[in-house]
């Protein structure tokens, strides 16, 4: 295994293509604000909070999304969610990222008092700020620091999840909770395409998220062809809790630039389908479409562990695969809180444990530059990664670091 420096881990320019706005608090943040609204914690203290409900490990995917249910009380509120986003930006560029994509379901913190286009600004507004406030900072030659918002959509929600769901599913009481949940997200793609439209609030795609098995990606082809058709970069979490399959519907039926996780990619038991018979074959098909449309993999190693009964090392996780076919991947941290953990963090385990040479550390640090949802005009997006170019350049060269 190639040896990196701490330091130039931490220094070198970083993307978090993949990271969830209500996984990602400050534990101390969570703790005040539910003081301060009078929200049940089942502990004040951060070390409680860890103990109990944020743990090293989970049973289950689903077990690891029952802290969202916690964070997300204390995000009903705009000025809540101004500092929740304020300080995720700040705490990203403290241990090098230049590039953030935060995503996060706006409908998770509607309500009657708080508008889809309110949560939004929010969010923008704290995100916008603390762009404001780092880039005074940064000498010219380096790479500033810039953000762009991907909204989410739920692939399955009951009424309990917020008073958004509760009150639409109200409305829709004749409807099956599956309509429900079709009418929820191509109201939320329509809301997304006009605010991407009408203000300068910096949302730069769209995704689907939740439960994966038994919510299939095609429920919600109707709202993806619509965010489509409007020239919206798309993601989806696929291949997480499922295998090829949920993968493949991402991308033919949700016309998706990157995948969420993708971990299920080379794992033929994780085929459902009886119709798919030769069942290496249907994955080497699959893995060479990818390949050849460089659908980057956003790649949360932490996280993965964490939520998979059957990764019992880090040596497991099919990131190797993912290497040895050539695929675009880019680490990422998926939730700060939730996974403790940091983009620095996400790249010092794959370089501890897979054969990565500099070369190909650099490769894969610059793809997430590349393959970002930019905010920016194609033009200054290439001047811009030029720029972090340059600079992971000068790194290596101060730290002897040869590609």
């Amino acid at each position: 295994m190639t040896h990196y420096p701490e330091e130039f881990v931490k220094k070198i320019p970083k993307t978090d293509l993949h990271v969830h706005l209500d996984g990602s608090l400050r534990e101390r943040t969570l703790i005040d604000i539910a003081k301060e609204e009078k929200i049940d914690l089942p502990s004040y203290t951060v070390e409680g909070l860890n103990e109990i409900v944020f743990k090293p490990s989970y049973a289950s995917l689903d077990e690891y999304l029952r802290g969202f249910g916690l964070t997300n009380k204390v995000m009903q509120r705009v000025e809540h969610l101004d500092q929740i986003a304020y300080e995720l930006a700040t705490d990203n560029f403290a241990e090098g990222v230049r590039h953030l994509e935060v995503r996060f379901a706006p409908q998770l913190h509607m309500s009657e008092e708080l508008s889809f286009s309110q949560v939004m600004h929010a969010v923008d507004a704290g995100l916008r700020r603390a762009r404001t406030d780092i880039n005074a900072a940064i000498p010219a030659d380096e790479p500033e620091f810039d953000y762009g918002i991907i909204v989410i959509a739920m692939r399955f929600f009951a009424p309990n999840f917020s008073r958004y769901y509760r009150s639409l599913s109200a409305v829709h009481s004749y409807s099956d909770s599956n309509e429900i949940i079709q009418m929820a997200s191509s109201e939320l793609a329509r809301a997304t395409v006009k605010l991407r439209n009408e203000s300068d609030v910096q949302v730069v795609a769209f995704d689907l998220a939740g439960s994966e098995y038994g919510y299939p990606a095609g429920d919600h082809a109707e709202a993806f062809a619509y965010v489509h058709k409007h020239f919206l970069k798309k993601t989806v979490h696929a291949g997480e809790a499922y295998g090829p399959e949920s993968i493949f519907q991402a991308i033919t039926k949700l016309h998706a630039d990157r995948i969420g996780h993708g971990m299920r990619l080379f794992d033929p038991s994780h085929i459902r389908d009886e119709a798919i018979t030769d069942h290496d074959r249907y994955i080497q098909q699959l893995v060479n479409y990818i390949a050849d449309h460089r659908t980057t993999i956003e790649v949360c190693l932490t996280s993965n562990l964490q939520t998979a009964p059957d990764l019992t090392t880090i040596s497991d996780h099919s990131l190797g695969k993912m290497l040895e076919n050539k695929l675009s991947v880019s680490f990422c941290t998926d939730n700060r809180l939730v996974s403790h953990t940091t983009v620095t963090d996400e790249i010092n385990l794959a370089v501890n444990n897979f054969r990565i040479t500099p070369a190909q550390l650099r490769n894969i640090v610059i793809y997430g530059f590349k393959r970002s949802f930019s905010y920016k005009r194609y033009p200054e997006k290439r001047e811009y990664v030029r720029k972090v170019i340059n600079y992971y350049e000068k790194l290596e060269r101060e730290f002897e670091l040869s590609t």
